[in-house]
């Protein structure tokens, strides 16, 4: 049995952290803060199989005397942000510590952004080193996806270098996630203002919230983010991860909150700040914890990524990356993962080691395996140089995903100059004007049944042009790998119009999706895309194809499905 006194507990981040224990009989969480009743109420509305027990703890009051009522095991302070800790902001450290109390630390009122860590406490939390050992226990600041599982992520990509260059991650929550009012206020207090990292390897200054990047986050083989635009934020890896490796010349993380357009007029906020044109956005923050509590759209799914440049013994260079996708409502789980993962490791006879540290090297990411097991969320790593190269163009964009997708499917997309597959197919097609005048531009088959289907591959370059013959009637369009705000995207052309399409693997099928769409290269609002159920599959051990599209307003505009089989590089 272990009891966990979880400070914040009724807090969103404390919350979450009670959310993911509650499953485990041998679990006694007790749920504190200043408010006995909300703790109260929170335990009524959690179903659990832990024993739960509300408590009134005031991190302000005689924590001595409320930490011996209570008699916990373990401490998680979940009732940040640090920056909110006043001239004391050790006094939940040392009362615990004084007892002989394990103690660990995250930021309460977080989503998994996780951008309240004050990287001075983190920091600073090595001073209680020797104590902590006298006494048997340990103390770890920091237990959250910033910094436990993104410096987990760099040792597992930096597996077989020598050196690490470059560090670069960052977190994009969905945008319902939920963001509270500490958490912004922490956000506000540093957006324009200097930001110390290392850069061209040495001590230097970001400004934060004021510089950004444009990443995509696609774990391989699953539907990606759209392309997320991230801003530079202050957290513990920017100083604790260049002690790690010495020779890292460069390192940015950033966050990549949306909707897009509210981060950018933040951005836009920041750098006056960095001008000197405001003094600071603190008085701004009751502005934004409604603006972007209420204004929420888009796709609720949320991820996390780390890329890394570096290079072998032999002195190659190796450019790797690591991909997080976190569906509805288990993204805000994650940064309470971290202290899951520590305190059932305690419950198995695994605790951490005696001394107080920051926390990132306590966990591998083979420790977070456990704790992502049973939800909807999904990692996997790209490695370029294997991903890409001389590879065919859709074992570049899928990367690992490619070995999962059965050999005919493979075996239609492997080739390195032409190849040609004949079948039989069925076409079906709209009825509507509208939809036969679409259907005309883009060249599409009549409708007919049971007709003979030729399709021509040629690769020119990066490049590959496929032609389709049904019948007596062809039409073409040429595949190349996404770039930009399209990249971990195949781009089909067809004459003036591009589109965007997401390649999503399975064991038994390959999908694909349209994520955007352009007409002479100007982007086309993505909620009057064309859309439909399109794959490739495999039954009775031949290669079959079903593409569907259509229109909103529309409706169908050509469905084609049937058979193909390889018949070599000629006609």
């Amino acid at each position: 049995m272990l009891r966990i006194l979880i400070v914040g507990g009724y807090g969103v981040f404390g919350g979450r952290l009670a959310q993911l224990l509650a499953d485990e009989a041998r679990f006694t969480l007790i749920m504190a803060g200043r408010s006995a009743a909300r703790a109260r109420s929170f335990c009524d509305g959690l179903r659990a199989a832990a024993t739960l027990i509300a408590a009134r703890v005031d991190r302000d009051g005689d924590l001595d005397a409320q930490i011996e009522q209570i008699g916990p095991d373990i401490i998680v302070d979940a009732s940040g942000p640090f920056q909110g800790y006043g001239d004391e902001p050790y006094r939940l450290v040392e009362a615990p510590l004084a007892r002989g109390v394990s103690y660990l630390d995250l930021a309460d009122d977080s989503d998994y952004l996780d951008l309240a860590d004050d990287s001075d406490f983190v920091g600073g939390i090595g001073r209680f080193d020797a104590a902590a050992k006298r006494r048997g226990v340990f103390i770890l600041s920091g237990v959250s996806s910033f910094p436990v599982l993104t410096a987990a992520v760099v040792r597992h990509l930096a597996r077989g270098l020598e050196r690490v260059d470059t560090i670069t991650g960052g977190v994009a929550p969905s945008p319902y996630a939920g963001v509270g009012p500490n958490v912004i206020r922490a956000i506000a207090s540093y957006a324009g203002k200097p930001v110390p990292l290392t850069r061209n390897g040495q001590l230097s200054f970001g400004y934060g919230l004021a510089e950004t990047m444009r990443y995509t986050i696609c774990p391989p083989g699953r539907l990606p983010l759209r392309s997320t635009l991230f801003s530079l934020v202050d957290v513990p890896e920017l100083r604790l991860l260049p002690a790690q490796w010495p020779g890292l010349r460069s390192i940015w993380l950033g966050a990549g909150p949306v909707p897009e357009i509210l981060h950018i007029a933040l951005n836009v906020l920041a750098s006056a700040v960095r001008l000197g044109l405001l003094p600071s956005l603190a008085f701004l923050a009751p502005v934004f914890h409604r603006t972007i509590n209420v204004l929420r759209w888009g796709e609720h799914r949320g991820g996390m990524f780390v890329h890394i440049e570096g290079a072998t013994t032999g002195g190659a260079t190796v450019t790797r990356s690591w991909h997080l996708l976190a569906e509805g409502d288990d993204g805000p789980l994650i940064p309470s993962m971290s202290v899951e993962a520590i305190v059932r490791k305690c419950l198995g006879g695994e605790p951490p080691a005696p001394g107080a540290r920051p926390a990132m090297n306590e966990l591998e990411l083979a420790d977070f395996a456990g704790v992502f097991g049973g939800r909807l969320i999904f990692t996997g790593t790209r490695e370029d140089g294997a991903d890409h190269g001389d590879a065919p163009l859709y074992k570049r964009i899928l990367g690992a995903a490619w070995e999962q997708l059965p050999p005919q499917i493979r075996d239609m997309h492997d080739f390195a100059a032409a190849q040609t597959a004949k079948g039989r197919a069925d076409i079906e097609r709209g009825a509507s004007p509208l939809s036969r005048i679409i259907g005309w531009l883009f060249g599409f088959p009549h409708q007919a049944r049971d007709v003979p289907v030729t399709v021509r591959f040629t690769v020119d370059g990066r490049r590959e042009t496929w032609t389709r013959q049904f019948g007596a009637h062809s039409f073409s369009s040429d595949h190349t790998e996404g770039s930009g705000r399209s990249d971990k995207l195949l781009e089909e052309r067809f004459g003036p119009f591009s589109f965007g399409l997401a390649l999503v693997a399975s064991r038994d099928r390959l999908s694909f999706v349209v994520r955007r769409w352009k007409v002479f290269g100007l982007p086309l609002p993505v909620a009057l895309a064309p859309f439909g159920d399109s794959f490739e599959s495999v039954a009775d051990g031949r290669f079959h194809f079903d593409v569907e599209i259509a229109m909103p307003l529309v409706g169908l505009i050509v469905r084609y499905r049937g058979s193909l089989e390889p018949t070599g590089t000629g006609l």
